[in-house]
């Protein structure tokens, strides 16, 4: 597929009183390809909103380069500009307007035919709210007049920043519905969010940032896979017998952590070996479970561990399982 976006090598540093700085990216590549759902992940203050301000032109980088829908950016974002929807951070809005009324100045602002006005009201589903004022708006209802604005051209790519913001579950699934509908319809969306089971469920591939330098890169079951240690679930037929059990698969050669009804075994032993060594000792197991691993706690366990930008790069490089942007 054809790559939407690319970054490669980006370099930003915010300077403060006193000559203080603060390296909020460091280096940060990342690639996204057509028609795909893509999470881009990382801990508040890892260098997220100042790469998709960045990508927009709202902010002017120290190094780096990057290429939307084919066109080296910020220098030719006016020539794409018209084919990028986005929000980022808080959407704000006159609140007096009514949804309709805001999204009709905008579509006029833009050379939009009003008939789209209502195409989006409908796709957010604000369409019996179009007519309430925006003052009368939860924070989820707002944020869905935020991606409605977003959509008023049709983009052909969609930067979501935290679009579940305030969404009931029902309005979560809505929205990943819509998600997915519109990358069905060649969309390519770039989905930023702390909802990392929705980001599990939702999304094609994801990049993970930390401190500025992307951790871990690539689909979804690879990120998975590549950071996944091998752990079997152990339940006995009777608890009290845990301690007994950790010990007779200790001897077997394998890695035990014993947990208050349960015991997670890592090593060597399979699953029929874990029975077999067991059974043969007359500790029966209730419950033999392959753990795998979710996306939340690869996440957590790649962040925790990311060096601190400037300092010597301690990641292991085989987690990047997406492509590198070519030299």
């Amino acid at each position: 597929m054809a790559a939407v976006l690319e970054i490669r090598g980006l370099h930003k540093t915010y300077r403060g009183a006193f000559g203080r700085e603060r390296k909020a990216l460091d280096g940060f590549d990342m690639l996204v390809e057509a028609g795909e759902v893509h999470g881009f992940l990382g801990p508040n203050g890892s260098g997220k909103t100042t790469t998709l301000r960045t990508l927009l032109g709202l902010i002017r980088p120290d190094a780096g380069e990057m290429t939307v829908l084919g066109r080296t950016v910020p220098q030719n974002l006016p020539d794409i500009v018209a084919e990028i929807g986005a929000i980022v951070e808080s959407p704000q809005f006159f609140p007096h307007f009514s949804a309709r009324d805001t999204l009709s100045l905008l579509a006029d602002a833009g050379d939009v035919a009003q008939q789209r006005v209502d195409e989006v009201l409908e796709l957010v589903g604000l369409r019996d709210r179009a007519r309430d004022k925006v003052r009368t708006f939860s924070l989820g209802m707002k944020q869905r007049l935020a991606v409605a604005s977003a959509l008023l051209r049709t983009p052909r790519l969609l930067i979501l920043d935290e679009p579940a913001n305030g969404l009931d579950p029902g309005g979560i699934r809505e929205m990943r519905d819509l998600m997915r509908a519109l990358a069905a319809n060649g969309m390519t969306v770039i989905l930023s969010s702390h909802i990392l089971g929705e980001v599990e469920q939702i999304c094609d591939s994801v990049t993970i940032i930390s401190r500025g330098r992307r951790v871990t890169a690539g689909s979804v079951a690879q990120v998975l896979a590549a950071n996944s240690t091998a752990q079997t679930r152990v339940r006995t037929e009777h608890p009290a017998q845990l301690a007994t059990a950790a010990g007779f698969l200790i001897q077997a050669g394998a890695t035990v952590d014993t947990q208050a009804d349960q015991l997670l075994v890592t090593g060597p032993l399979k699953p029929a070996d874990i029975t077999r060594v067991l059974a043969v000792r007359d500790v029966y197991v209730s419950e033999l479970t392959a753990v795998t691993a979710d996306l939340e706690s690869v996440f957590l366990q790649l962040t925790e561990t990311a060096p601190v930008a400037g300092q010597a790069r301690q990641v292991d490089e085989s987690v990047v399982v997406a492509p590198e942007v070519p030299a």
